[in-house]
């Protein structure tokens, strides 16, 4: 990359300067004057710059030059992501490691180290990982104002080796602010905290919350120099949520340095900090940018996220514990509840008028769903955690039907309250039955309104209890046909060992697995859109592939997680595929195909088809 002429210009004004003071041009005429009366023989005329340049680097001068201009090797444990401008060097004032990163030097920025982490007694005894050796590890993910960063995984500890930096961008966005450097007073108005969540993955890849910290940040604005060190206490969630887990050292520097810093009285002022938020907080309109095209895509994204719900500890009922948005994509998986406000927030951001329904299933059970108005009056249930839709037509109890009415096919029994970032509305008809329930939102008979003054009140941005920003959703880092390939590797190596200890050998047949694709494609197509396709030209290809005489068998299933042992055992379990796996006949050929669907956020779909075909013995 090259430099602006005013920047080269300024370069060599300055290595100029240097030559000059180490009064180089004279030290090279004295060499070349040396070099002459020793090398020079009588029948030469003039010595080459070859000659020259292995004289200067005899003599040393090029050495000493080089190390009085003081190149430096940068020495760089990660790439921070930031905007691509020129690179800027920053030297830390208490180290010589030189971080370098492409930052904007019109702009201020946030640089937040972890320095190591402390007091995670639950790891107490966690034995020191061998080299190769599998263990379950740490991961800090940070979002801030937009940017959404994440820690070089380290192994699970007592004293976590956590040694990461995080460039972070502050600057106001209204109109006119964007290209402004803020400046303290500036800063202290940008009441957005630095949300952290840590995440653990055990060995075999499952994620667990560990904690989520919302960090008050703008204390550095009152520390000597814009550098302050910070000790975070991090405390568990749902029922720990008041036991620490963990404590982390961190240390908070501003770029550039501040001019002027503000007294610790007018900081502390500003602090704030929620527990209890209203459930409007939970939703507001996301734009998913490129990364989903339609609201039915949406809904897929959604429902491939995993379903866990929220732990409790000693059993019992259900847990009311809802995530923040941050907390439920690190982790890749959450209760009905944390689906629910994720599907309505990119429903939103579609422009369709959409709220989360809070009521109950079949037996009582508490569930959380979606639900659209069209214009046209067209109720649709959207079911966040499986991405199926409902078309809601509501019953008149009071009429007596000539005939017998279908039942609805959605799951919903009760219905209790809607809400969306903008409204609470409760149910107020004499019935909380979905099937009957009316659902003309306008009507105050039927739907109660919580004041929308009161909801601007505790959800608008700035709020004491609002949530931070929403994160923005990230691409997918994995690799569709890799991963593809290497579930398919490990299942056929499952596959064959299984049959080995039933006495039976395996034969893979790579045409036949090859058929399968179309199918999984196919059934994909449909999860996401609702239209079957392509299964005519599958049957026909699977027809020409299976000889006469020959019956074939195949088994689909689906799966959220990348697991290809878990998810062979799952398969040992259907009757169906058990069948196939342990196929006994003549001629039998086996085939496996997996085909890994990518979405946002690192989710993905991941279909499995196992099959056999084997002649037919009367």
């Amino acid at each position: 990359m090259s430099l602006p002429p005013e920047k080269a210009s300024e370069l060599k004004q300055l290595i100029h300067q240097q030559l000059s003071k180490m009064d180089v041009h004279g030290r090279i005429r004295e060499i070349l004057a040396e070099t002459i009366r020793e090398e020079l023989a009588p029948d030469q005329q003039q010595l080459s710059t070859d000659d020259l340049i292995k004289a200067l680097r005899r003599r040393g001068i090029i050495d000493d030059v080089m190390k009085e201009l003081n190149f430096v090797t940068d020495s760089v444990d990660q790439e921070l992501p930031s905007s691509p401008k020129q690179p800027v060097c920053f030297t830390d004032k208490q180290s010589t490691l030189l971080k370098k990163t492409n930052i904007d030097p019109t702009r201020r920025y946030l640089y937040l180290q972890v320095l190591g982490g402390k007091a995670f007694l639950e790891h107490l005894q966690e034995p020191e990982p061998l080299p190769g050796q599998v263990c379950s590890t740490f991961t800090l993910c940070l979002h801030f104002r937009n940017q959404r960063f994440r820690s070089k995984p380290v192994p699970c500890a007592c004293e976590p080796d956590f040694h990461d930096g995080f460039l972070l961008e502050v600057h106001r966005e209204s109109l006119g602010d964007g290209t402004r450097m803020a400046d303290s007073t500036t800063m202290l108005s940008i009441s957005d905290p630095i949300h952290m969540v840590l995440i653990k993955t055990d060995i075999f890849g499952e994620t667990t919350l560990v904690a989520s910290y919302f960090l008050e940040w703008r204390s550095v604005l009152g520390s000597e120099n814009g550098v302050t060190n910070l000790t975070v206490e991090l405390m568990g969630v749902g029922t720990e949520s008041k036991v620490a887990v963990g404590i982390l050292n961190i240390k908070l520097e501003m770029y550039p340095a501040l001019n002027q810093t503000l007294s610790q009285e007018v900081v502390n002022t500003q602090d704030e900090n929620g527990i209890n938020r209203p459930v409007c907080s939970y939703v507001k309109p996301l734009r998913a940018g490129r990364l989903l095209d339609t609201p039915r895509q949406a809904a897929r994204f959604v429902n491939v996220l995993g379903y866990e719900r929220a732990p409790v500890i000693g059993g019992g009922g259900k847990q009311e514990q809802w995530c923040t948005l941050l907390a439920f994509l690190c982790r890749n998986k959450g209760d009905c509840e944390d689906h629910a406000n994720l599907l309505c927030s990119l429903l939103l951001g579609y422009g369709l008028e959409a709220f989360v329904c809070v009521g109950t299933k079949a037996k009582g059970v508490p569930h959380a769903w979606v639900m659209t108005c069209g214009t046209d009056g067209t109720i649709t249930f959207w079911e966040s955690l499986t991405g199926h839709r409902y078309i809601h037509k509501s019953t008149n109890p009071d009429e007596s039907p000539v005939a017998e009415q279908p039942k609805p096919l959605y799951p919903y029994r009760t219905i209790g309250c809607v809400f969306n970032h903008q409204m609470f509305l409760g149910n107020c008809q004499p019935s909380d039955s979905v099937e009957i329930c009316i659902f003309d939102l306008n009507d105050e008979s039927k739907w109660k309104p919580m004041s929308e003054e009161a909801i601007k009140s505790v959800c608008a941005p700035g709020a004491t209890t609002s949530l931070p920003p929403f994160p923005p959703l990230c691409a997918s880092t994995i690799d569709a046909s890799v991963t593809s390939n290497e579930i398919e590797m490990q299942l056929r190596l499952l596959v064959s060992e299984h049959r080995k200890d039933l006495g039976l050998t395996t034969v893979w047949e790579d045409q036949l697995s090859y058929l399968l694709s179309p199918a999984l494609a196919s059934y994909e197509f449909e999860r996401t859109t609702s239209i079957s396709a392509g299964n005519e030209e599958f049957q026909d290809a699977i027809r020409r592939a299976v000889p006469d005489g020959h019956t074939f068998k195949g088994f689909p299933i689906h799966f959220v997680y990348r697991n290809a042992r878990r998810a062979f055992a799952t398969c040992l379990r259907s009757p169906f595929c058990e069948e196939i796996i342990c196929c006994r006949g003549d001629q039998v050929r086996l085939a496996v195909r997996v085909r890994v669907f990518t979405y946002p956020e690192s989710a993905c779909a991941v279909w499995i088809m196992f099959a056999c075909k084997y002649r037919s013995v009367l």
